[in-house]
């Protein structure tokens, strides 16, 4: 018998009802086309995922009943098995569902048992999970429903829907990940097909870990998985990657793309039950089976292969597909560019723009937008009609205009705009790279001199104080040295939303720009930069990213992206040109000043949230890591001015701009990283255990053959 199954996945937007309807009836339309009897979508699809304390409205709970109610009357919808997702209010709790319909009729609803609630996700907060396993209560439907359907109650709970020829599970996103997921019981009780509709965003490295569960899942118990995925920027700091897949007894059979630009993509599958009931045949399978517990049926007067026995009309999908995954090189430059698009089309700007500093981080951010603008001239040079209309509008051009932009620099001279903002310490070489990567990537660039505005500034605090503060390098203290500093990063975000504001307009177009900051996860973590400065933008794109990880993204993009400007900003030494050159006439160093290298920022960073290090522990585990090559005191010295250094300018986190997560210990504190701002910033207890320590433990970095290295 042969089966064709359907998995989608859409680019949602929270509290977009109808474009939400409309991409939902579409995709369930192209699966029709392919001759699909079950199309499954990402989780809670008809609302959007990101509505978040949205969920706790009535109104929400209404509109997506409304939207089902177009769902269930459209004729694409008939003829098919559909799985849609939606919150749904039962015995006065919200419950994050699936909505099994076939034929105009509710067939079964299905909440989630297990909710995905630490990190990005807060799902306690808005739903209540499915405790009552095996059981099924009856859900009294709305009236606007009971007048489509004609049913009074559909069951309500932990079931399986068997039609005809097969049975169907339901597993919602984080209950794959669980030890005890729902799959082996259902599997064990016969369940041979398993949907699984998911709201799972994109993190570097991450995407191999939801493919290998799938695998494995169905290698031991045999089956078929839908999975299904959100995919873009549904509103907030997540980017959600895709990648929906059909996978068959450990095989993957087809696959969804992770960063693509159109809003549905469906991906079919044609697979063989028999295939799935022979591997099934084991023997110590059939004994765990025969002890199973049994779920309750919800029965489907249908077949999924049509009745035919064998589908006609479609080939048989034959062995696996090899699973390729992106770099991470190519996930930085394709995921916050599509976050970018997304963001700025539903924003309805007229473009971003981008205090260009010469450094590498505003490089990079530059260079992000440069991929934005490559990914929409393929889509557009491929016909993709959302990308053409968006472009065109974004661009300025009139409805009824023939423009495509199908060329990246041009489309980039037209939505892109950077600014250089020098002052009387700003190198040659700074502003020159920022004029050649501007002129490289067909950014729209202005060059600016600020200085005449910083010692306006300086001169109104002289005229009320009676005292002219000076830099380090001319006798001044380390407070003055800072205020000096600090007024120049402070001024140069005025002039950069003032220049957002107004640029559009002395080009003769109309409407504002996004800024764009462009701070990176580690300099973040340390407090590396001035609050309200250039770094408080709209967004920022590079926020989630290591200062590592960028370097190693710009080597990449300079070969793959064909512009080499970018190896002049890999060779310069990292500087905020904030303060006059010393008699040495050596720049200014970002990791002197911060009293650490980057590396081993992003080290701590994984201590201090993937492993959940403090001082103390954080301590032992880098003895361990650096001790061949730094003694226990050096370590201990680096601890310390870490912690101390991150708790001094925790208070930075609640301003930071949001930025797209794209890694595992960002200190995020509005959504992710949720941890005090005030601390005792001397860890008295916790220093003296670790100062107690370091002195008792032997300094292996003097044993012979073990060399001073680097944590590079």
């Amino acid at each position: 018998m042969h089966l064709v199954t359907v998995a989608t996945q859409l680019d949602q937007w929270a509290l977009d009802f109808e474009g939400n309807c409309e991409r939902i009836i579409r995709s369930i339309a192209i699966a029709k086309s392919r001759g699909a009897t079950l199309r499954v979508g990402p989780e809670l699809e008809v609302p959007g995922y990101g509505c978040l304390d949205h969920f706790l409205e009535g109104d929400t709970i209404l509109h997506s009943w409304e939207v089902l109610a177009q769902i269930l009357q459209s004729e694409e919808a008939k003829g098919i098995v559909c799985d849609i997702g939606m919150p749904i209010t039962h015995k006065n709790c919200n419950y994050n569902c699936r909505v099994i319909i076939h034929d105009g009729k509710i067939v079964m609803i299905r909440p989630k048992m297990w909710m995905a609630n630490d990190g990005n996700y807060r799902e306690l907060r808005h739903f209540t999970p499915w405790h009552k396993h095996r059981q099924v209560e009856q859900h009294s439907l709305p009236g606007m429903i009971k007048r489509i359907t004609g049913q009074q109650y559909v069951p309500f709970g932990d079931a399986v829907v068997s039609t005809e020829d097969t049975v169907i599970g339901v597993e919602l996103c984080e209950e794959l990940f669980t030890p005890a997921s729902p799959h082996i019981q259902m599997g064990l009780d016969g369940v041979e097909i398993f949907t699984n509709s998911s709201g799972s965003h994109h993190e570097l490295r991450k995407l191999n870990r939801r493919i290998d569960l799938i695998k494995e899942a169905t290698m031991k118990l045999g089956g078929i998985y839908l999975y299904a995925n959100q995919r873009g920027c549904d509103g907030d700091r997540l980017y959600y990657d895709g990648a929906c897949l059909i996978a068959m007894n450990g095989q993957i059979l087809a696959r969804g793309p992770q960063f693509t630009l159109s809003d549905v993509d469906v991906i079919t599958a044609t697979v063989d039950l028999g295939a799935v009931r022979a591997h099934r045949t084991v023997s110590s399978r059939r004994m765990q089976s025969a002890q199973a517990e049994s779920y309750e049926r919800v029965y489907v007067d249908t077949r999924l292969d049509g009745g035919q026995g064998i589908r006609v009309g479609d080939e048989e999908t034959k062995g696996s597909m090899e699973v390729s995954y992106h770099t991470p090189e190519e996930e930085i430059a394709l995921g916050p560019a599509c976050w970018l698009w997304d963001y700025l089309r539903r924003s309805r700007t007229q473009g971003y723009f981008l205090p260009l500093s010469g450094g590498i981080d505003s490089c990079a951010t530059a260079t992000i937008i440069h991929s934005m603008c490559r990914l929409v001239a393929s889509a557009a040079s491929e016909g993709n009609e959302q990308v053409i209309t968006d472009a065109r509008r974004i661009a300025g051009e009139p409805e009824d205009s023939k423009y495509l932009p199908t060329d990246p620099k041009e489309f980039a001279s037209r939505i892109f705009h950077t600014c250089y903002m020098g002052t009387q310490h700003s190198g040659a070489d700074t502003r020159k790279r920022a004029k050649d990567l501007a002129e490289a990537i067909g950014s729209y660039h202005v060059d600016l001199n600020m200085d005449t505005a910083v010692s306006a500034v300086q001169g109104i605090f002289s005229f009320v104080t009676g005292k002219t503060p000076q830099f380090a390098s001319r006798g001044g203290s380390n407070a003055e040295n800072l205020a000096l500093q600090n007024i120049q990063a402070r001024l140069r975000m005025v002039l950069a939303y003032m220049f957002a504001q107004l640029l559009p307009w002395t080009r003769g177009k109309v409407g504002g720009l996004l800024v764009l900051g462009s701070a990176n996860v580690d300099e973040s973590l340390r407090g590396y930069y001035t609050k309200y400065d250039c770094s408080a933008a709209d967004v920022n794109p590079i926020g989630g990213i290591s200062k590592t990880d960028l370097k190693k993204f710009i080597g990449w993009a300079e070969v793959n992206f064909d512009l080499p400007i970018l190896q002049s900003f890999l060779d310069a030494v990292p500087s905020a040109e904030l303060i006059p050159l010393g008699e040495d006439n050596v720049p200014q160093s970002d990791e002197q000043e911060m009293g650490m290298s980057y590396n081993e920022l992003s080290v701590f960073g994984r201590l201090r949230k993937v492993e959940k290090c403090g001082p103390y522990s954080m301590f032992g585990k880098l003895v361990q890591e650096w001790g061949s090559f730094l003694s226990p005191v050096e370590i201990a010295h680096k601890v310390k001015h870490f912690f101390f250094t991150y708790a001094i300018n925790r208070h930075k986190m609640t301003t930071l701009t949001p930025s797209v997560h794209m890694e595992s210990y960002s200190p995020d504190d509005n959504r992710f990283d949720l941890r005090p701002f005030l601390y005792p910033s001397q860890f008295t207890h916790q220093f003296k255990k670790i100062d107690k320590l370091a002195s008792e433990l032997p300094n292996r970095a003097t044993q012979p053959g073990n060399d001073k290295a680097k944590v590079d």
